[in-house]
C-alpha cells in the first residue's frame, strides 16, 4: 500500500471516530502536510468546513463555534509554526471549557531534528495547557484500525472541557491516492462503519452532590454571585434568587438581567458592603468574574461558608475561601436545591440600586463615547440575537453601566482575557448560532485580529462589528502606570 493511500484511509478513520462524539464543524487552514485530513473532511458531508488563511484566527473561529454550539470543534493545520499559532485559543479554551480538537499535521519522525524544512518538535508543544494529548505514530499497515479508533475514543470520552491536541505525522507522497487502495485496512472495523456509535463507549457516572442541610441554609442570609453561564441558566438563577430573597450580584456574562445592576459602581460604597457582610453564605455560580470591584469584594468577603458551582474542575477561587466546590452545571445544582419563598433580607440594596440606575441612565447625555455606548447597549442589541463583548476596557464598561435583558446570550473571551482573536471568535459564535450578532471590541483588539475581518464575508446572519476607538488601550490610563511613559509604552494611541 502506498503512503498516500494509507494516509488518506488513516485520516478518514480519525474524522469518522471524532464524528461519533458530536463533531460537526471543522476549521481548516491551507497547507500541504495536512492534505490527508483536509481531503477526508472535504469528502464527508457530515462536516461543515470553515477555512481561513490565518491559523491564529482560525483557532479562535473554532473557539467561537464551540461556544455557541456547545459541541466539540476540530481545527486542521499543517506542520511547523502553523501549530504554534493555535496556542492562544487553546489556552482560552482550557480556562473557559469549550471543547476543541487540534489536529496538527506533522513530518514523520525520520525528518525531525535533522534539518528538514518545516519540521519542528510538535508533540508536547502546548505543555500542560491541553486537557488531553495524543501523539499518533506515522500511518503504517501493521497498526490495526481498531487501535486508532479506540485511542481517539479514549481521548474524546475524557474531553469534558478544554482542548485536545492530536498530532498526526504523515509521510510523503500525499497526493496520488486512487480512492480505493487501503479499504481492506479500514474493513477491519466491520459494521462499525454502518453504526453511529463510538468503537469504545465509556459511561461517566454524573450526579450532583446534594447539600444535606440545604433546608437549613436556604433559611439563612445568603448572597449570590453570578459568573459566566448559559443564557437559560441565567434566567433560572434569577428566578431562584428572587424566590429566596437573596441579593444577586451579576457579572455581564451571567445573562441574569442584573437584578442589582452596576455592581462595579455600588460595590465601592461602604454601606453596600456593610449589608453584604451580614451574609451567612455566599454562593458563586460560574467563574470568570469581570468587574474589578466585584473581584475585590469576592476576595475580601469572609462568610462562614463560600460555595462555588461550575462544571470546570479545580478551585476557581483566587481568594481560597473556606467552603465547598460543586463540579456540575448551574441548572443541575439549582434543580437539586429548590428555593423556598422568603422575604428579601436586604431590601435596601434594591432601593439604593434603583436610584443609582436612574442616575447612570440620565448622566451620559446625548454624546457618543465608551460610557454612552455601554449605557445604550440594550437599544443596539438585535432582537433574538447575540452580543459578543470584547476584552479589556469595553467589557468592564458594559458590566458597570449596562443593564442587559435577562436571558439575552452574551459571549466573550474572559478566560485568559487576551485581546487576540476577538473578531474571529465573534465570527465563530455567530456562525454557530445563526443569529443576528452585535460585536463590540476595542481599537487595539481590532488591530490584533485584523486578518479575521475576512471571516465576516461569510456570515449566517446579520453581523454588526462596532469598534470603539478609545485612542489605544486606555484601560492603562485607569491604572497607576507612569504618566511620562504611558502613551509610548502602554496606551499605543
Amino acid at each position: 500500500m502506498s503512503n498516500s493511500a494509507l494516509n488518506r484511509r488513516w485520516a478518514e478513520v480519525i474524522l469518522e471516530a471524532l464524528s461519533r462524539h458530536g463533531l460537526r464543524h471543522i476549521c481548516i487552514a491551507p497547507g500541504s502536510r495536512s492534505t490527508p485530513l483536509t481531503l477526508a473532511a472535504a469528502a464527508d458531508d457530515k462536516f461543515i468546513c470553515h477555512t481561513h488563511f490565518d491559523e491564529r484566527g482560525l483557532a479562535h473561529l473554532a473557539l467561537g463555534l464551540a461556544k455557541s454550539t456547545r459541541l466539540p470543534v476540530a481545527v486542521i493545520v499543517t506542520s511547523g509554526t502553523a501549530v504554534a499559532n493555535l496556542y492562544p485559543a487553546l489556552i482560552e479554551a482550557g480556562l473557559t471549557g469549550e471543547r476543541l480538537v487540534f489536529l496538527t499535521a506533522d513530518r514523520p519522525p525520520e525528518l525531525i531534528d535533522c534539518g528538514a524544512n518545516q519540521a519542528i518538535r510538535q508533540p508536547g508543544i502546548f505543555s500542560s495547557h491541553p486537557f488531553a494529548a495524543l501523539a499518533l505514530p506515522r500511518p503504517v499497515f501493521d497498526i490495526p484500525a481498531s487501535w486508532l479508533v479506540s485511542s481517539l475514543d479514549d481521548i474524546m470520552n475524557r474531553l469534558q472541557h478544554g482542548a485536545a491536541h492530536i498530532n498526526c505525522p504523515f509521510a510523503e507522497p500525499l497526493y496520488d491516492d486512487d480512492g480505493q487502495t487501503g479499504k481492506e485496512w479500514q474493513a477491519q472495523l466491520g459494521n462499525w462503519w454502518q453504526s453511529d456509535k463510538p468503537w469504545l463507549q465509556q459511561t461517566r457516572c454524573t450526579s450532583v452532590i446534594s447539600v444535606d442541610d440545604w433546608f437549613f441554609w436556604r433559611q439563612k442570609k445568603g448572597v449570590i454571585i453570578a459568573g459566566r453561564m448559559q443564557a437559560a441558566e441565567g434566567k433560572q438563577l434569577r428566578q431562584w434568587a428572587e424566590c429566596l430573597g437573596w441579593p444577586l450580584i451579576s457579572d455581564v456574562l451571567s445573562q441574569t438581567g442584573q437584578l442589582l445592576p452596576h455592581a462595579d459602581l455600588w460595590l465601592a460604597s461602604p454601606r453596600y458592603r456593610e449589608v453584604l457582610a451580614q451574609a451567612d453564605v455566599v454562593i458563586q455560580f460560574g467563574s470568570s468574574l469581570t468587574g474589578k470591584r466585584l473581584l475585590q469584594w469576592q476576595a475580601a468577603c469572609m462568610p462562614p461558608e463560600y460555595w462555588i458551582v461550575d462544571t470546570i474542575p479545580g478551585r476557581l477561587d483566587p481568594a481560597n475561601h473556606r467552603g465547598r466546590k460543586f463540579e456540575c452545571s448551574v441548572s443541575e445544582w439549582l434543580d437539586d436545591h429548590p428555593a423556598q419563598t422568603r422575604t428579601p433580607w436586604a431590601p435596601q440594596l434594591a432601593e439604593w440600586t434603583r436610584a443609582l440606575n436612574t442616575h447612570v441612565t440620565e448622566t451620559p447625555g446625548d454624546g457618543w463615547g465608551e460610557a454612552q455606548i455601554a449605557c445604550r447597549l440594550p437599544e443596539l442589541l438585535p432582537p433574538q440575537g447575540i452580543l459578543f463583548a470584547g476584552n479589556s476596557l469595553i467589557v468592564r464598561l458594559i458590566d458597570a453601566f449596562a443593564q442587559l435583558p435577562c436571558g439575552y446570550p452574551v459571549y466573550s473571551n474572559r478566560g485568559a482575557s487576551g485581546i487576540d482573536g476577538l473578531i474571529s471568535t465573534a465570527a465563530g459564535v455567530q456562525r454557530g448560532s445563526a443569529k443576528p450578532a452585535l460585536a463590540v471590541v476595542g481599537d487595539i483588539s481590532a488591530l490584533y485580529d485584523l486578518n479575521s475581518l475576512a471571516l465576516l464575508r461569510y456570515t449566517s446572519g446579520p453581523f454588526v462589528l462596532l469598534i470603539v476607538n478609545n485612542n489605544g488601550g486606555q484601560i492603562f490610563s485607569m491604572l497607576p502606570t507612569p504618566e511620562q511613559e504611558r502613551q509610548r509604552f502602554y496606551c499605543m494611541p
